[in-house]
């Protein structure tokens, strides 16, 4: 090879993201029944991402209201999406909220969340061992690795059953030293869609706070598991009523269908309000060097539908078809794999709750269902049920029963 004359010639080729590989291998595949079950977005049944009507109302809003303009925001972000986006996952008659013990920072949405987060605390906060959900999503230790932490699992999802690994979760946790992070996911788990009952939240809040150990939630799905927002933030408010400190990641990307847009924020709960207002000052210098302030556009959108109580209420509607569909889409496909006599135990996918299906398939299954049946999904066997549609589950259940009989 001839020689260049590079400031980057040692620079080695690092490998692809297997996510965003498989969007581009799914891109370049002439088939015409090829399908997307690879990233998490919300498809119509022609496989194209579903935006709400409530989202265009809101744009046309915004493109018709003269008062807007392009100015920079704050550090912090839009100060109305702060203040919405906490009683949206709080409560607005949280005590934490009333009492001002909270500080909100619009990010990027979840991962800038999650990554601002994992920043603050590695500068501030005493201990640097951070506990991941086995398995989780596939960012979450690049968040945490980036920004200095030493990484511990703490086991989820049980193969044997398909469920979730409560013994083993509590087992496992009540061995962190103290101060140890714990990042949990408040609903629809991704990828197992497994999540705890209330009343097993309420012992892991327990142990939680015995151990003096402190919980991060990512909230990237609230609503999409019932349908009801409040009842998918359950998990986070019993966290926040017994007066002790936990750090809220939230994205609007599911919930509002707005990707593209990165609608974020991050949320800390103090002790105090003048802790709170401490910590919001540092958070400006986590900030700052990073991107200096957030984009206007979606957290525009986000604000408009979230103060607007008729506005929200068609979004709350549109999410709640949004969630039935695909509890639908579960049961068609669950059926279509029975009918077929598919080789396994498939309860699970009707078990399992919000966007992901996860178990029954191993990487080889997932590589002769992408060469045969050009479906596209995660190596591990992580469906997007969000994906299927009514036309496409045959498809993918006759995948599935050949990738189990025939290879």
């Amino acid at each position: 090879m001839e020689s260049v004359d590079s400031a980057f010639k040692n620079v080695d080729r690092a490998p692809d993201i297997p996510v965003y590989a498989i969007m581009v291998a799914y891109s370049e595949d002439p088939s015409p029944v090829k399908l997307n079950l690879g990233i998490g977005v919300y498809r119509q049944d022609d496989g194209k991402p579903h935006i709400l009507n409530v989202v265009r109302k809101a744009e046309k809003l915004l493109l018709d209201d003269n008062s807007m303009t392009k100015e920079y925001l704050p550090i912090t972000g839009f100060p109305q999406f702060n203040q919405l986006s906490a009683e949206l996952v709080f409560g607005a008659d949280s005590p934490a909220i009333i009492e001002n013990r909270v500080t909100t920072v619009q990010c990027l949405s979840g991962s800038g969340s999650l990554r601002i987060g994992a920043e603050f605390l590695a500068k501030h906060h005493h201990q640097h061992i951070v506990y991941l959900s086995q398995p989780t999503y596939a960012n979450h230790p690049n968040f945490f690795l980036a920004a200095g932490h030493a990484l511990r699992s703490y086991r989820y999802y049980d193969p044997t059953t398909r469920g979730l690994d409560f013994k083993g979760l509590l087992e496992d946790i009540g061995e962190a030293p103290l101060g140890a992070i714990v990042l949990f996911q408040s609903c629809s788990h991704n990828p197992t869609g497994i999540d705890p009952t209330l009343e097993q939240w309420e012992k892991i809040r327990q142990l939680i706070r015995l151990k003096g150990l402190l919980p991060f939630f990512d909230c990237a799905y609230q609503g999409f598991v019932s349908g009801n927002l409040n009842t998918d933030a359950q998990s986070i408010q019993m966290f926040v009523a017994d007066g002790g400190e936990c750090l809220v990641a939230q994205s609007y990307s599911k919930i509002m269908g707005i990707y593209g847009e990165r609608v974020g924020a991050l949320s800390i709960v103090c002790k105090t309000s003048d802790i709170a207002s401490r910590v919001e000052s540092q958070l400006k210098l986590v900030i700052r060097p990073m991107y200096s302030n957030p984009p206007i556009h979606g957290a525009a959108i986000v604000t408009t539908i979230l103060k607007d109580r008729l506005m929200f209420a068609e979004w709350t509607a549109e999410l709640k078809a949004m969630i039935d569909r695909i509890c639908k889409l579960r049961q068609q496909l669950y059926d279509a794999l029975c009918d077929r006599g598919t080789p396994g135990d498939w309860r699970h996918i009707v078990r399992q709750v919000g966007m992901y299906s996860f178990g029954g398939l191993n990487e080889d299954q997932v590589r002769f269902m992408k060469k045969e049946y050009h479906i596209y999904m995660s190596a591990d066997g992580r469906i997007n049920m969000a994906g299927l549609g009514i036309k496409t589950i045959p498809h993918l259940a006759n995948a599935i029963h050949a990738s189990l009989t025939l290879h």
